[in-house]
């Protein structure tokens, strides 16, 4: 009998080495295995939070979260039977750390890419390594996010643009600290929109950033001028630091559709863009879009079931 999928996430820790990168792969001593560090999500928490949790406590290294490497599926025997078990994987430079053994995890190595294939148990880890060499090193991450929950267009009387978040907004861009703060973020742009500023604005306070405003993500100012859109989303960002982006549901399918087909990157013709969500965009150096990820909405208390 086959039970219900276990959630899992993980990531292909690397760093700079001579030549090249090396990655990290740990021992389990329970089962006797090598593999990447990744572990079941706990109850509540996304996947990329369980990622980079699972990867600190096996390996004691803080990240900075790359591209998404997609998922593996595979099944695993449990005390209740069958269960097929997903793990979603990231790419996740190495900075500060130190490995420590513990019951969990008693060795951990740094190997070359071709070492590291020779080391891991699953056939599964062996993939997401392949996965991880076929794409650049480093890229860096904008984050586009459509703004929170602000009630319904045309409910509240006034300028639409003043319309402010409602509680499940407010709640939705606290927890959307938690999320951004994993990538190295180092500037927060926002369409004018009182609803959008107010929805990363949590975020640039913990950071000690400032929110700028940039019409071009606004609906209005979007249409005809979607080339300078795009270039401006190439541009977001450097070498060390990640970019936060806020508009609006009318904009961000579009602009993604725009610079996935200029760069030849897959995408299906369907872009989720729900309130709250996050579109993780990784760049290469000049600026070509290598991996498109969706981070769905957080949907905490007072959210509800209407709004999931």
């Amino acid at each position: 009998m086959t039970g219900p999928v276990i959630r899992a996430a993980g990531g292909v820790l690397w760093r700079h080495a001579e030549p090249g990168v090396s990655v990290a792969v740990i021992h389990r001593p329970q089962y006797d295995d090598w593999s990447l560090p990744k572990g079941k999500l706990a109850g509540g928490e996304s996947d990329l939070e369980g990622a980079v949790r699972e990867v600190l406590e096996e390996t004691g290294f803080h990240v900075r979260v790359g591209r998404a490497l997609g998922e593996t599926t595979y099944h695993k025997e449990t005390a209740s039977g069958v269960r097929p078990k997903v793990v979603r994987w990231w790419s996740m430079q190495a900075d500060e750390g130190a490995f420590s053994p513990t019951a969990e995890v008693d060795r951990l190595e740094w190997l070359s890419l071709a070492e590291a294939a020779e080391r891991v148990t699953r056939a599964t880890d062996v993939d997401v390594l392949e996965r991880f060499a076929r794409g650049p090193l480093p890229t860096r991450t904008v984050l586009l996010v459509r703004h929170a929950w602000a009630g319904s267009r045309g409910v509240s009387s006034g300028d639409d643009a003043d319309r402010s978040l409602d509680d499940c907004g407010v709640a939705q861009a606290d927890e959307l600290v938690r999320i951004l703060a994993r990538f190295e973020v180092g500037s927060v742009i926002s369409a004018g929109l009182r609803r959008c500023v107010a929805t990363v604005e949590p975020l640039a306070a913990a950071l000690g950033l400032a929110v700028a405003e940039e019409p071009l993500l606004s609906e209005v100012a979007y249409p005809g001028r979607e080339a300078e859109a795009v270039a401006l989303l190439r541009r977001l960002g450097d070498a060390e630091h990640d970019a936060v982006a806020c508009s609006q549901g009318e904009v961000i399918p579009d602009l993604i559709r725009r610079i996935a087909e200029t760069d030849g990157y897959p995408i299906e013709s369907s872009v989720p863009s729900r309130k709250g969500s996050i579109w993780a965009l990784s760049l290469d150096a000049e600026g070509r879009l290598v991996a498109a990820d969706y981070l769905d909405a957080p949907t905490p208390d007072p959210c509800g079931g209407a709004r999931s």
